[in-house]
Parts: structure tokens; C-alpha cells; sequence
């Protein structure tokens, strides 16, 4: 069964995936070193005997002896044959099956023709880089221009496809026209029937899958020409430009040594900083970065920096691609942004500042969902409504894309911060406080009332501001009559109080004699209302105050309470908007949190 599948096809899962993610899922691992340690699923131990190693692709039991890779792991510890752990690890991969079909066989045949034709063009015009002639010679000197040594050279196998060559005719000695036409090195001019190289007049720079085949080459002029300066080879059965990231084949070799990986434009930007000593580099070549090419990313860096030309195209490609990929972000993947200078490209800014001022200056990178902010508030006037409502929802409608449900409710409450601080209305003096360091309002409490918010015996804080206006309500009418229109608005915590409420509110309209109305309530709520009267230290306090103060302990509680209500409103909106984000829950919250900050 082993043998069925194609070398490549396994090696890419093993490449794809991490023993310490596969394993980890099953054994509780901890960092030790380059390695990760764990107690052996194999037999029952205390002290751990059983490693597993990223860089070397394997795990160990010292004290069994077992040893393998992902494969075996899941054949040993789950009682899987093969071909399911296979297709168990290829899914976890974001690999289509393999099925054995003829197709595939076919399909695989075909594929091991065009890597071969692929092989054989990149040795030959490698050499070709490198001979007696004045084509050969400006191509080197371009790139000793550039400062890229023979070193690197040799290191991606750059090559130079002088004007006229004669290879097709070599390649057709081995491979038949159809086989070679499925690579897009080659197409026919309609004028002479003849076959013209795609790359011809360039320097060119192999495009490798993860295993380290070359399975494309993009291409860079170097006479000054109407042509384009770039060419990539046209997508074709093997080569899908959406799926395939340059350099990653080598620099996927560090992730054991970092999270972070940098994502350059182009394909020169990836040789000056690996000249430069920078080897966690990669480029999106030119095409806009895919779903595909992060998720392939995340599979080996899970912190990428996206550090595009600082031009403005390079900007706006940098802001589109933050758009497009901001709904994949999760609290395991996530994307940075470094903003090179005006006019600046990776490769001009190492060379002028050299490898230390460049990793210097990605300690600035910001984080997917701030660039989007920074780059979006660029547009709007400060105190202008309308540009910050058009601004806010912009920003909303980014934040609603966010597929991790749990993340995107955080990333919203983030937003929602910074623009409160835009808003005209609440942006004032009084109103600068941030809502995740809310604190209860400083009003002026007495030092007796002090002590019945500190009071717990049976009662909740919340209780017992309910409690103190129900006794004053009781014992202090008149007070009480001045704030009946707060009185009828506030809600209890409990359905009894609320009735006793209602019940003293509909008193005051006929009588305001304390101790009738203590008479009839009892009637109806006989043990709350014994709760509330026996309570000494309500008495003690309250009893003892003038009108005005006792209007102002009234006040208090009710002000207390009131944020209390909102609070719990903007609990439940938070575990609704997280469940399901609406427009309507989202305007509620805003307005709730505007309520608070207001004095």
C-alpha cells in the first residue's frame, strides 16, 4: 500500500505538517530545547522518556524503543492502517486525497515528464549564465549590480535564456511536442510556426514546490525593452500561481527556529535579503497573496510580516491583501504589516541600511486589524460626522468578515474604543474614560453611605442599593416624591421588588403618609418588607439625614443601579454579537457604551 502513493505526495503531508502538531493533539508536549517532551503513549511512566522532533521529523520513546514519523504515529497509537492515516493527515494538510485512480496515474506520469523537462531547461540555462558571451556577460553584470554573488547563484540556480538558443530542439529529441507545451515554457509564433522561449533575453529564477521542484520560473528582462520587466510562467496542470510561494521550499526549514516569516514582493527582494543574511524570506511573486498561499504559509510560520514596496501601488497592494485575508485570522495564525519608507523596496532598504537597521524595523510591523485601521483613517476628517460615519462602517464591515466568531467580538470591542474616541459628541473632557478601565462614577458618597455599599451579610451589592431605595421609598416619601420619574424608569433584580415599587409608586398619587403606606406594602410583600426594615444599618444612616441628604443617598443608589443595568446589557449584546454579529445588536452596544460615558 506504502508504495502506491507517490514519494512527493507524502513527503508534501510531512512537509505540511509538524509532528509536534500531529502528536501534540494526543500527548501533552512541553518545549525542551529544540525538542518537545512528553510522557510515552506506549506505556504508562511518570517521569517522560518519549521526544519528538520538528527538524528532524520524528518522534522517540526511550523507553519502548518506538520510533517514527506522522504516519506511524497514528498507525501505532490509533490503529490505523496506512493509507487511512494517509488520508487523515493529507486532510489536516489541505491536500486532496489520493485516490489510485488511472487518472492519477496518468496524472502522476505527466508530472514526473514536466519536472523532468522543468530539470533540464533550469541546468542548462544555468551554465548558460555563465558563458564566454556578451549576452551572458550583461546578465551577470546585472546582477553584480544588484550584489547578488555567485553564491547565490548557485544557491537558487538562476540561469539566463540567451536570444537564440537552441534547446527546443534538444528537448524534442526526448519529449514529444504536447508533453513539451504542457510546461508554457514555449509558444508558437503565428507568423513562422516556430516554437519562440518564453524567457528568451531574460534572467531567470526557478519557482519550486515544497519538495524543492522546480515547477516554474518567473523571468526578468535586462535590455531595455517595451517588454515587460517581469514575466511568470502561465499557469498550466502543475503550476497554480495562487498556490505556490517562492523561497518557501528553503526557508521552511526555520521553523523550528522562529514564528515569523517576511513576505516581499519580488523575487529580487527575497535574493538581497538572503545575501544580506535574512534567510526567513519568501515572495508572493508580483500576484496578489492568495487564501491558499497564507494558509500554506501558516502551515510552517504562524506570525508572516507582509512587507511590501513602499510605493503607492506596493501600499495599496498591501492594504488589499489585508482586506482579502483578514477573515482567515485566528488566535494560532495571525498576519503582520511593515510600511517601508516612501519609494523603498525590501532590497533598496537593505542595501542602504543594512541587515540590523532592516530587522530593527520590523519590530514596528503592526498587526492585521490595526494596519487596516492606520490605513482607513487616513481619509477621514477628525470631528467630521460624516466621514467618521462613513468611516465606522467601513471599519465594521471588515470586522463582520472575521470567521473566528470569538476573535471577531474582540477585534470589534477594539474598534469600537477608537472611535469613541472620533466621535464629536463624546469626545470631550468628560468623556475620554475607556470603557475596559470603567470604573464607577466618582460622585461624592457620603461616609455612611460608604457602608452600605460595603455591607454583604446575605445580600448582593445590588440587593442592597435596591433595598436602600425601597426603604426610603418607605420611610422617606417626600424624598422619594421628588425622583418619581427615575423611581418608575429603573428596573429591580427581582420581580418582587419591582412590585413593591410599582405598589408604593401607586401610593404616593393618593397618600403620602409614611406609615400607611408601610401598612398596605407589608400586606402584600410581608417578608421583603420586614427584610428592608430590619436592617440597622439602613436605619442608622438613612434616618438620621436631612431632606437634602437624603435626596442625595437616594441619587446615589439610583445612579449606582442604573449603571449596574447597563453593564448587564452590554454583557448579554457582547455573548449575542459574538454568537451572531447584527447590525442592530452592534448599534444597541454603541449606544449603551456612549450612555456610560456620559456624565
Amino acid at each position: 500500500m506504502n508504495m502506491k502513493y507517490p514519494k512527493e505526495y507524502l513527503d508534501e503531508i510531512k512537509l505540511r505538517l509538524k509532528v509536534s502538531h500531529v502528536v501534540g493533539k494526543f500527548v501533552q508536549l512541553k518545549k525542551r530545547g529544540k525538542e518537545f517532551i512528553g510522557l510515552s503513549p506506549f506505556k504508562n511512566e511518570k517521569s517522560p522518556s518519549f521526544t519528538v522532533s520538528d527538524e528532524k521529523e520524528f518522534y522517540h520513546c526511550f523507553s519502548t524503543g518506538e520510533h517514527g514519523n506522522i504516519f506511524d504515529f497514528l498507525m501505532k497509537t490509533k490503529s490505523m492502517g496506512f493509507g487511512e492515516a494517509v488520508k487523515v493527515l493529507a486532510s489536516e494538510a489541505g491536500m486532496q486525497p489520493y485516490r489510485f485512480s488511472n487518472f492519477d496515474e496518468k496524472r502522476e506520469k505527466k508530472f514526473t515528464t514536466y519536472k523532468n523537462i522543468y530539470k533540464e531547461y533550469s541546468e542548462f540555462f544555468n551554465k548558460q549564465l555563465f558563458e564566454n558571451s556578451n549576452d551572458s556577460y550583461l546578465a551577470l553584470e546585472y546582477l553584480k549590480k544588484r550584489k547578488i554573488s555567485r553564491n547565490i547563484i548557485e544557491e537558487f540556480r538562476l540561469g539566463y535564456v540567451p536570444w537564440k538558443n537552441s534547446f527546443y530542439d534538444e528537448l524534442t529529441k526526448k519529449y514529444s511536442e504536447e508533453e513539451i507545451n504542457s510546461t508554457g515554457l514555449y509558444y508558437k509564433n503565428d507568423k513562422t510556426g516556430r516554437y519562440v522561449d518564453r524567457f528568451n533575453s531574460r534572467i531567470i529564477f526557478p519557482v519550486n514546490n515544497l519538495t524543492g521542484d522546480t515547477i516554474a520560473f518567473g523571468g526578468r528582462i535586462i535590455k531595455e525593452s517595451k517588454l515587460a520587466k517581469y514575466i511568470n510562467s502561465p499557469e498550466t496542470d502543475f503550476y497554480k500561481k495562487g498556490r505556490v510561494i517562492f523561497n518557501l521550499d528553503k526557508a521552511k526549514s526555520l521553523r523550528v527556529q522562529t514564528n515569523e516569516v517576511i513576505i516581499v514582493e519580488g523575487y529580487m527582494d527575497v535574493l538581497s535579503l538572503r545575501a544580506s543574511g535574512i534567510n526567513n524570506v519568501v515572495a508572493n511573486s508580483g500576484t496578489a497573496l492568495t487564501e491558499s498561499q497564507i494558509d500554506l504559509i501558516w502551515k510552517f510560520f504562524s506570525d508572516p510580516i507582509v512587507c511590501l514596496d513602499g510605493d503607492i501601488s506596493g501600499q495599496k497592494a498591501a492594504l488589499r491583501i489585508a482586506e482579502k485575508l483578514i477573515p482567515t485570522i485566528n488566535e494560532g495564525n495571525k498576519i503582520f504589516f511593515s510600511v517601508l519608507p516612501a519609494g523603498e523596496d525590501p532590497d533598496d532598504f537593505i542595501k542602504k541600511n543594512g541587515k540590523e537597521n532592516f530587522k530593527n524595523f520590523l519590530e514596528g510591523k503592526k498587526i492585521i486589524q490595526n494596519y487596516i485601521w492606520d490605513e482607513y483613517i487616513k481619509d477621514i476628517k477628525r470631528n467630521d460626522p460624516f466621514t467618521i460615519s462613513k468611516f465606522e462602517k467601513k471599519i465594521k464591515n471588515i470586522c463582520y468578515t472575521i470567521k473566528d466568531e470569538v476573535l471577531k467580538k474582540y477585534i470589534l470591542e477594539e474598534f469600537l474604543e477608537k472611535i469613541k474616541d472620533l466621535t464629536p459628541i463624546l469626545n470631550t473632557k468628560k468623556n475620554v474614560k475607556n470603557f475596559k478601565n470603567f470604573k464607577k462614577k466618582d460622585f461624592r458618597i457620603l461616609n455612611e453611605t460608604k457602608i452600605l455599599h460595603e455591607q454583604r451579610n446575605s445580600f448582593t451589592k445590588e440587593q442592597l442599593k435596591e433595598h436602600s431605595i425601597l426603604f426610603i421609598m418607605l420611610n422617606h416619601a417626600e424624598a422619594a416624591q421628588s425622583k418619581i420619574e427615575e423611581l418608575s424608569e429603573i428596573n429591580f433584580s427581582t420581580i418582587d421588588c419591582n412590585a413593591l415599587k410599582d405598589l408604593i409608586l401607586k401610593y404616593y398619587s393618593d397618600e403620602v403618609d409614611n406609615n400607611k403606606i408601610k401598612i398596605k406594602a407589608t400586606d402584600q410583600f410581608q417578608n421583603l418588607v420586614k427584610s428592608i426594615e430590619n436592617n440597622s444599618n439602613l436605619k442608622n444612616i438613612i434616618n438620621k439625614k436631612d431632606y437634602n441628604q437624603k435626596i442625595e443617598i437616594l441619587n446615589e443608589q439610583l445612579e449606582d443601579l442604573n449603571q449596574m443595568n447597563q453593564l448587564k446589557e452590554i454583557q448579554l449584546l457582547e455573548g449575542k454579537l459574538a454568537k451572531n454579529l447584527d447590525e442592530a445588536s452592534f448599534s444597541e452596544l454603541i449606544k449603551l457604551k456612549s450612555q456610560l460615558n456620559k456624565d
